[in-house]
């Protein structure tokens, strides 16, 4: 597994968007980030050091010089509420089969990411609802006659 690969896996392990990956490395932008987890730049070693740093793992994990324990400490991270790949013991997958789990971790994080706009909007309608609520109990203005 290359480095930005796994940078890529330990990012969703850890629950972190690009977003937030690309903000707490002071990327000017998203897609500086994102080409560097598609492996289209190469990040030094000081921007190497930082990842490791977000991503509470040790450089030397990170570069694969101790490839076993990458993904242990990947599957060791703590996610509240979808712990799905925490007791999966990656190490012993082939390539093919850390492809699919990859795969069912994105597919939860989709499903997390619809039920979370499913929570905004229904958030949004009890909002209004309330509002509603409140107009219609509130007596009205009395009307001045001049």
């Amino acid at each position: 597994m290359d480095v930005h690969e796994k940078i890529k896996v330990m990012r969703l392990f850890n629950n972190l968007t690009q977003e937030e990956m690309a903000e707490k490395l002071g990327y000017a932008s998203i897609q500086g980030y994102a080409k560097l987890e598609r492996g289209e730049t190469d990040p030094t070693i000081g921007k190497l050091e930082e990842i490791a740093s977000v991503l509470s793992v040790s450089l030397q994990d990170l570069l694969g010089l101790n490839e076993s324990n990458i993904v242990n400490v990947a599957g060791n991270c703590q996610n509240t509420r979808y712990n799905y790949a925490q007791n999966v013991n990656l190490t012993l997958l082939t390539e093919t089969q850390c492809a699919h789990e990859l795969e069912q971790t994105r597919v939860l994080l989709q499903e997390r990411d619809k039920e979370m706009e499913h929570l905004k909007t229904e958030n949004s309608l009890l909002r209004e609802v309330a509002d509603l609520m409140k107009a219609r109990h509130t007596p009205p203005a009395e009307h001045s006659i001049q």
